[in-house]
């Protein structure tokens, strides 16, 4: 009664938080929306928004267009980094898992030393990091063999004091004038640049430091690279793509969805309903899987490859 009671109260609190945080955070972006205004107003920012649009330059030689490998990278990356942040949030709050996965040591991952026992909900986060992980390793190879990464690395200085230009067009809600078809705006550069060369590496990195695995067989890194620090990194990094996804998604949705859904899904350059359709059929699909990935499915699909223990609670 006692536990009961408790998760009802801890249910009550959040409840009660939810309904003033999210009205403070509509007053806090009325307040974001009219200080922007206000600061755009000012003739030295006028002056400089003039300098400086928005648009750092680019070389001649940037491709133009998305090509159909990049819509598709696209949509499985979506796909694969939802699963990787629910089944991550899952090993994090989960306080006393019960259920456990341990490796069949035979066949061609035979190894010399025994496998080591996993929760069943890190056997799930790195069934879908392995897969985020693979998507990634080919998109890097498309892109440099393409020549699409001179759409997502900055290469001129000017893409700093441009990207706070844009990130002021952005707040007042004057949206930045460009095409993400022919090129990105200073400030979407900069955000998929660091999503790209930088925050999926130190989610990589610091999850290969805390695989089970590595972490017991290899403690000289327990100076050179702490657990609890890249216990912290890793989360941050979560935290950091949970707001890139939501930021991405309001911009995608407010700034031309038709358009933007086109380019991102369907590869096109219209305003046809292409693009939308198939992203209704992939949350169709994404919403089918999150629902169909209970327990009693998951430790069906882990124990074709592992044995399944379960611990009393």
């Amino acid at each position: 009664m006692t536990t009961g009671a408790s998760r009802r109260s801890a249910f009550w609190l959040r409840s009660v938080q939810l309904v003033w945080i999210v009205p403070a955070l509509l007053v806090a972006l009325a307040l974001v929306v009219l200080a922007a205004n206000g600061i755009r107003g000012l003739p030295p920012v006028e002056s400089f928004t003039r300098s400086y649009p928005g648009v750092s330059t680019h070389l001649a030689a940037t491709p133009v267009g998305i090509p159909a490998w990049l819509a598709w990278q696209h949509g499985l990356n979506a796909f694969f980094i939802l699963f990787v942040i629910r089944t991550g949030w899952q090993v994090r709050t989960t306080k006393r898992p019960s259920i456990f996965w341990t490796r069949k040591n035979t066949g061609l991952f035979r190894t010399k030393n025994p496998p080591i026992r996993i929760t069943l909900n890190l056997w799930q986060h790195i069934v879908f990091d392995t897969l985020w992980v693979v998507n990634g390793v080919l998109f890097y190879v498309l892109l440099f063999s393409t020549g699409q990464w001179l759409r997502l690395v900055p290469l001129n200085w000017d893409v700093f004091p441009n990207a706070v230009s844009a990130g002021l067009q952005y707040a007042s809600l004057d949206w930045p004038t460009d095409n993400g078809w022919v090129y990105y705006n200073a400030l979407q550069l900069l955000s998929y640049f660091v999503v790209v060369f930088i925050a999926a590496p130190i989610a990589l990195g610091t999850g290969l430091r805390m695989s089970p695995g590595l972490s017991a067989r290899f403690r000289r890194l327990d100076h050179l690279f702490p657990l609890p620090v890249a216990r912290k990194l890793h989360f941050a990094v979560l935290i950091f793509f949970v707001a890139f996804i939501v930021v991405h998604v309001t911009l995608v949705l407010t700034t031309g969805a038709r358009a933007n859904l086109n380019h991102m899904y369907a590869a096109r350059n219209d305003d046809g309903w292409t693009g939308v359709w198939i992203l209704v059929g992939s949350i169709l699909f994404t919403a089918a899987i999150w629902v169909g990935a209970r327990p009693n499915v998951v430790r069906a699909i882990a124990a074709r490859s592992g044995r399944i223990i379960h611990r009393q609670r």
